[in-house]
């Protein structure tokens, strides 16, 4: 045996009594990545959690997937959580940046990454990947107004503590100090996110009926909410465009409902949650493990998707 050949068995050797001992080269970890959907009663937060977690799956990464059951004590407890765990990077799917900005300071101190969808921006976060939250609400407002003629009384359903559904509202607000023929005869706001569907259904119930006979039509913050409104509707005899009900957000049970013609749900914007979910990972795959620039993906603290309005003219097609 030459002495060339006698070096190589030697190196050989020793790399496997290391391999034995644990002291070998050491197999690269896959990626570490944390993802919390705030309320995953609530469909659009488990679509962008379960979309992202899925997306990083089948990139071979490690996911941590939780839900913070509409609790800010334990999502600010999880946020907490992945942080001293030591992951890559954090997508949030519906947080509270303003509740738990010590947690976004804490992540960016710790050399954290996150990115969020449909939550509003941070100082302490890459960025927020949204709808163009004024586009959608105009939208879906001025498609309201448009069955109404222009008049009429609508009665609303909001949600003040999310952002989206915030701003959705605040456009609202705008479309209507422009058309002085629409009267808002009440709104609920939606103050519980635990238990939000009784919230709903109470608020929303009592509205219907202080203002029964008055009412020619409804708002939606968003779909879930619409839900309930529509099986209010339904209960006391309401047939499909008696009361025009319009909201925001997309989905399955959305697209039947306006296919339905037993349903008072007439439209819908929708938002791509789980395209939005891809984006984040694909937005984690650039910046922090190929150390692509933010700007690469966008210069600004957000990244905008398209939403597009469904209702009876387009809802098949969404459908297939």
């Amino acid at each position: 045996m030459t002495g060339l050949k006698k070096l190589m068995v030697s190196a050989a050797a020793l790399l496997g009594l290391g391999a034995m001992l644990g002291t070998g080269p050491a197999k690269a970890q896959p990626f570490e990545l944390g993802v919390i959907g705030f309320q995953f009663s609530a469909e659009t937060h488990a679509r962008v959690a379960n979309s992202a977690a899925a997306a990083a799956r089948a990139r071979g990464w490690n996911v941590t997937l939780l839900n913070s059951e509409g609790s800010l004590p334990k999502h600010a407890e999880q946020f907490d959580a992945l942080i001293a765990k030591k992951v890559g990077a954090i997508v949030i799917a519906m947080g509270k940046p303003v509740e738990a900005d010590a947690q976004f300071k804490a992540a960016k101190d710790a050399g954290i990454p996150v990115i969020t969808v449909q939550s509003g921006s941070s100082n302490h976060s890459l960025f927020d990947i949204q709808s163009n939250e004024y586009k959608v609400g105009s939208e879906a407002a001025l498609y309201l107004l448009g069955e109404l003629g222009y008049k009429g009384n609508i009665i609303t359903a909001r949600f003040d503590l999310n952002a989206a559904s915030r701003i959705r509202g605040k456009v609202l607000d705008a479309v209507l100090s422009e058309n002085q023929a629409i009267k808002e005869l009440g709104k609920f706001s939606m103050a519980r996110t635990q238990s939000w569907r009784d919230d709903v259904r109470a608020g929303m119930q009592a509205l219907l009926l202080q203002n029964q006979g008055k009412i020619n039509g409804i708002w939606a913050s968003f779909d879930g909410q619409a839900y309930i409104i529509d099986d209010l509707l339904k209960a006391q005899g309401v047939k499909k465009g008696q009361i025009p009900l319009v909201s925001i957000d997309g989905g399955k049970e959305s697209y039947a409902r306006i296919a339905d013609p037993d349903s008072t749900l007439l439209a819908t914007v929708a938002i791509p949650f789980e395209a939005m979910g891809k984006q984040a990972v694909d937005a984690v795959q650039a910046i922090v493990i190929e150390k692509k620039p933010k700007s690469s993906i966008t210069s600004g603290p957000y990244l905008f998707t398209e939403a597009i309005l469904v209702d009876k003219t387009n809802v098949k097609q969404f459908m297939q």
